[in-house]
């Protein structure tokens, strides 16, 4: 949801600029800080969402575009752990197989015609997690609905909910999943196109809603602007007026779109990332609807929230 500062190979002669080490933070507090929640609701949305993970050991964070499910996963995941190299990051997509995820046989690349059996993301960070019983390990599943999930999960279904139990795997491997290792998947409401998870597989899972308007994303883009460029506290105003014309919680806007670097935050640059990252989006929403999508043009919504272009300049 943030920007992070992008390292490049100096060329002979430059001076080398080394980006600020992240650091981790150290209470729930300071991580609702990073994440920019500071109202009482967004801090206790948060200190609950925690609890629900350490607790059902799986997550799912599900919203619209635009709302930092996978930002917040990464931060939350990074936070528990207390250390990066105990997160895994994998991304399902409509290709995902259970032989990708799990475990499958794979070519030998060095030897034609003959396969390995290969363990996926899955199978390595368990077993990393085993090794390690003391420290958590998080495994986040980014787009986790755009897989077949049932094909996908295979005997998982069985083992996130019997974390004490074994099952032999499509290969013959007996498995269990540690206990220590959790699991938090972001899910994107917006699309259409892809199927709901099956209610088999959900009900294993915590859901948390990360959606615009309500706690924790209620306050973040008017704390970010506030900060940064206060002459466009406006901003806000024009997102929820935005929403308000597009009427659905699954499909409304997200402020991550102008949560630009501080460099790049100007009505400018906003207005180019709502012409062309939204508004084709919303063009193919409401097609056949012009006078709605009308309404939706920045320059409508800014009228709309009682800032015309002289404001604008003025400001």
């Amino acid at each position: 949801m943030v920007y992070q500062p992008i390292t490049r190979e100096l060329k002979t002669g430059e001076q080398v600029v080394t980006p600020p080490k992240q650091t981790i933070p150290e209470t729930v507090s300071d991580l609702a800080d990073s994440l920019g929640f500071t109202t009482r609701e967004s801090r206790e949305w948060l200190t609950l969402t925690r609890d629900l993970l350490l607790d059902k050991r799986q997550i799912i964070l599900q919203g619209p575009p635009g709302t930092g499910k996978t930002f917040v996963a990464q931060a939350l995941s990074r936070f528990l752990t207390r250390d990066r190299s105990r997160v895994t990051l994998v991304q399902f997509h409509p290709a995902t197989a259970y032989e990708d995820f799990v475990q499958g046989l794979r070519p030998k690349p060095d030897t034609s015609g003959h396969f390995e059996l290969r363990n996926g993301p899955l199978m390595e960070v368990a077993e990393r997690a085993r090794r390690d019983p003391d420290h958590l390990y998080v495994l986040v599943i980014d787009e986790i609905n755009r897989a077949n999930l049932p094909a996908v999960f295979g005997e998982l279904y069985f083992l996130l909910e019997y974390r004490n139990e074994e099952v032999t795997l499509n290969y013959g491997d007996r498995f269990t999943l540690p206990k220590n290792l959790l699991l938090i998947g972001t899910m994107n409401t917006a699309d259409r196109s892809i199927a709901a998870i099956d209610a088999a597989l959900r009900r294993r899972f915590m859901i948390r809603d990360l959606r615009p308007g309500e706690p924790p994303m209620l306050d973040v883009l008017d704390e970010w602007v506030k900060d940064r460029a206060p002459e466009l506290e406006w901003l806000g105003r024009l997102l929820d007026e935005a929403n308000k014309i597009i009427g659905d919680r699954d499909q409304a806007v997200g402020p991550s779109h102008f949560l630009m670097p501080t460099d790049h935050l100007s009505e400018q640059n906003a207005q180019r990332a709502w012409n062309f990252t939204v508004m084709p989006t919303l063009r193919e929403l409401f097609y056949g609807q012009p006078d709605r999508v009308a309404r939706l043009e920045f320059d409508a919504l800014k009228a709309a929230v009682g800032i015309d272009s002289t404001d604008a300049e003025t400001d």
